[in-house]
């Protein structure tokens, strides 16, 4: 009798576990999958960039707006940088790094990275081109040879060489030969090690004279100096503030290095010969001979859609009159646009360039 009583309510709860059911799988079968936050597949590519006055994070700017009119919407990691880290994280296709300080050393607030990989970015050509081969920075880590070469934006650095007038000091030559006790400031990523090192001067030598090497990128340790060595890679870009500052807070006497040194630090450092123009900082009031390295590297890797390539270098050309309005000082040529070192173009941004004429 209970059995038979109990029969309606179980009836009863079995249509509704499958009324449950069923709507349950009409929801499931009408849900859209889960969709990637970033990528090339919902043209949200991720750009490694550095922060917003930084040279890569300038560069990022640029793109995201020159590609726009494709169709993409680049998302920039303003974090993404630091000497050859960038090209790392594209080569492997990283997840950007974790944001350990919100603000850069501009002051300016840093954006959180996007949720995705690093897909593509800029560089130096030089550390693309190191990457590429496994050389320098890169030695040890095996060639990243499924890196590409997108494009190349011009931007002119310097190795300068200075002493404060007040010093007396004319040749780096002296600090050897006179044991002067000096203050030396260097770079972050500079040959100054190798101009040290023809002059016969270490950090250990530097020292028992009485002297010390300090960083001119730490804003509280350029109070005090006699000597500055800094290349421009990094250093000349506006969020160091190096020689723009110095030059105008201090009386510089900017020396002349030696050919041979030259000479030699152009054929490791894969840089050129040129002379700082005159009127570049104040009192620079000839032209001096010195090493340089000019450019910012777009690139991405092997597996980057065609398509997107071909974006990228479009965009860049078609769209570098916004260059113009940037803090630095770049500008665009189609004769060399497309070339850094031996890294390979990808593709897509080849075929751009065969089409414009730029390169047969």
């Amino acid at each position: 009798m209970r059995l038979v009583r109990l029969l309606p309510t179980l009836v009863l709860l079995a249509s509704l576990i499958g009324a449950v059911a069923l709507v349950k799988g009409q929801n499931k079968s009408t849900q859209r999958p889960n969709t990637p936050e970033t990528g090339f597949a919902v043209k949200k590519p991720v750009f490694g960039g550095a922060c917003k006055t930084c040279p890569w994070g300038v560069i990022a700017g640029f793109v995201k707006a020159a590609t726009q009119s494709s169709g993409y919407d680049v998302q920039i990691c303003y974090n993404c940088a630091g000497g050859p880290q960038e090209a790392r994280l594209v080569a492997a296709a990283k997840m950007p790094p974790t944001l350990q300080n919100p603000r850069s050393i501009d002051g300016l607030e840093i954006s959180p990275p996007p949720n995705g990989p690093v897909d593509f970015g800029a560089t130096s050509p030089l550390y693309l081109w190191w990457a590429y081969q496994g050389t320098h920075d890169f030695a040890g880590e095996g060639p990243k040879k499924n890196l590409r070469l997108l494009g190349v934006i011009q931007h002119p650095n310097y190795l300068i060489v200075a002493a404060k007038a007040d010093s007396g000091i004319t040749d780096l030559r002296e600090i050897s030969e006179k044991h002067l006790r000096v203050r030396i400031l260097t770079g972050t990523y500079d040959v100054s090690p190798d101009i040290l090192a023809y002059y016969g001067l270490t950090k250990e030598s530097i020292e028992a004279a009485g002297g010390s090497l300090a960083s001119a990128t730490v804003p509280a340790q350029r109070n005090n100096f006699d000597v500055i060595i800094v290349n421009g890679t990094l250093e000349n870009a506006p969020e160091w503030n190096v020689w723009y500052e110095l030059s105008q807070k201090y009386e510089l006497k900017y020396l002349e290095l030696p050919d041979a040194l030259l000479a030699r630090l152009a054929t490791k450092y894969d840089m050129d010969r040129e002379n700082i123009p005159v009127g570049l900082l104040r009192g620079v009031d000839h032209p001096i001979p010195t090493v340089t390295s000019s450019g910012d590297a777009v690139y991405g890797r092997t597996d980057m859609p065609e398509d997107f390539a071909y974006a990228v270098a479009k965009g860049m050309d078609e769209h570098q009159d916004l260059l113009q309005w940037t803090i630095l000082n770049l500008s665009y040529n189609s004769h060399t646009a497309w070339k850094a070192f031996g890294v390979p173009l990808h593709p897509g941004a080849a075929r751009y360039y065969r089409e414009r004429g730029y390169m047969k």
